[in-house]
């Protein structure tokens, strides 16, 4: 069938190209001989018949092929199923057996295991310990053997040797001698600006570096030594001088037995004018006016002092000098020696009211100030309050660092406008009763002048 279908397309395809010679020869006027052409088809027909036949061989030979090719994959696949209920049996068989073995290894072993238990956790946490320990600075890679041993007995089955188990008692014994040493030695420090300078090192046992006279901070995850960027306070850092240049002395030294945590608090203390600074703006200014008012009131203590000297000292004198109040206010009496009681004691009057205006100069403003410097910080505190809530208002209470800058800012001019109340407070009260005390002294000699001048006029 397959055949004749090939026949009846060749004659089709002849009768197309009759047609198109036909037409060919009808366009160019030329003849075709019908001869040739019935040979051009039977040449044709032959070949086309040969590569069918080469076809069909082709076709029959991969068919082979492809059957046997399924057949030795069909072989491969029951081999390999075989071979893997094998070796599914096998592996069952030998799960049994190391449960066996492991129970045996168990019984063995008894209270041996518990022991490389407990050292497999003492290596941990003294490694952990070694990690934080400044003596690491001096003493490097006490910490990786421990690790190393540590995940080496819990990941496997392998058991500590003789040497590692002395060498871990080693290095806590070690640990705890250099606990108590003072030493110095030679390592690469990392200085504030970043810069790298090798440095001679005290070491503190293992709480404190230091080296110039200031703290420095091991970092375990670098293995650096660096300077801290803030220092403690100066009576911390004078112990660093006394340390370093002492010859085996028993001296005093700040130290943190914390490993850090201390002194990372004490860093972290603001300095005094860090705490003035967190008053903003209102402790600025309290600040300014508490500094009017004081050097308003030492001036006035001093000119009062001074005041008060001279007319202790005119009370023992019989000549009236003008240099002080008392001086002046007697001189009325020599001024108008014929003038009746009532006239003196107007003159004696007004020569103290006189008098007054210059004795408490100043001291209005240092009482104003001692009860403003308060309501300053009032104002400070509502500010730094209404800061807080708003930073509340925008971001919540999650983090308290957010409104730590307000509360600080109400805390810090409460207490500089406490500062600046009490000391001014009692300033004004001393200059107030040194002022009147003078008043006093000059209204007691006033008075009896004016009783020695009525004397005189009732005697006459």
């Amino acid at each position: 069938m397959k055949f004749n279908s090939l026949v009846g397309k060749a004659i089709a395809t002849a009768a197309a190209v009759l047609m198109a010679c036909s037409v060919n020869a009808q366009d160019n006027e030329r003849a075709i001989d019908l001869d040739a052409l019935l040979k051009q088809l039977e040449d044709g027909k032959f070949a086309q018949s040969e590569q069918n036949k080469q076809r069909e061989a082709d076709f029959a030979a991969r068919s082979a092929e492809q059957t046997q090719i399924l057949r030795d994959t069909l072989a491969r696949r029951d081999a390999m199923l075989r071979d893997s209920e094998t070796l599914e049996t096998e592996f069952e068989q030998n799960e049994f057996k190391l449960a066996d073995l492991n129970g045996a290894l168990d019984n063995r072993l008894g209270s041996l295991k518990e022991l490389f238990g407990v050292l497999q956790q003492v290596a941990g946490d003294t490694k952990n310990k070694f990690y934080n320990s400044v003596i690491s600075a001096q003493i490097s890679g006490r910490a990786e053997f421990l690790d190393e041993m540590a995940q080496s007995m819990g990941n496997s089955s392998k058991l500590a040797s003789i040497e590692e188990i002395e060498r871990v008692w080693f290095e806590i014994q070690r640990e705890m001698t250099e606990s108590g040493k003072v030493t110095k030695f030679t390592t690469e420090v990392v200085e504030a600006d970043g810069s790298k300078v090798s440095k001679e090192v005290t070491r503190v046992g293992p709480f404190a570096l230091v080296a110039d006279g200031k703290y420095l901070d091991y970092d375990s995850v670098t293995e650096t030594v660096s300077e801290l960027v803030r220092q403690p306070q100066d009576r911390f850092l004078s112990s660093i001088d006394d340390l370093e240049s002492s010859n085996g002395d028993l001296i005093g030294f700040g130290l943190d037995p914390t490993g850090g945590s201390i002194l990372g608090l004490l860093v972290q203390a603001p300095s005094l004018k860090e705490r003035v600074e967190q008053g903003g703006l209102v402790g600025y200014i309290i600040l300014i006016v508490g500094a009017i008012g004081f050097v308003l009131a030492i001036y006035r203590l001093i000119a009062l002092s001074i005041t008060q000297a001279k007319v202790n000292k005119q009370l023992k004198s019989d000549s009236f000098s003008s240099n002080n109040p008392l001086g002046r206010v007697m001189q009325v009496r020599d001024k108008y020696p014929h003038a009746d009681t009532e006239s003196l004691e107007l003159h004696l009057t007004e020569a103290i009211l006189g008098e007054l205006p210059k004795l408490g100069s100043f001291l209005t403003i240092i009482k104003i100030i001692s009860v403003v410097a308060p309501l300053m910080g009032l104002l400070g505190t509502v500010t730094g309050m209404i800061i807080t809530f708003q930073q509340i208002t925008l971001f919540g209470t999650g983090d308290p660092k957010l409104m730590a800058g307000g509360i600080s800012t109400a805390l810090v001019t409460t207490v500089l406008g406490l500062v600046v109340a009490i000391p001014t407070t009692l300033l004004y009260a001393i200059l107030n009763t040194r002022n009147k005390n003078i008043v006093y002294i000059l209204q007691e000699q006033a008075s009896g002048v004016i009783a020695e001048r009525a004397e005189k006029t009732a005697s006459k």
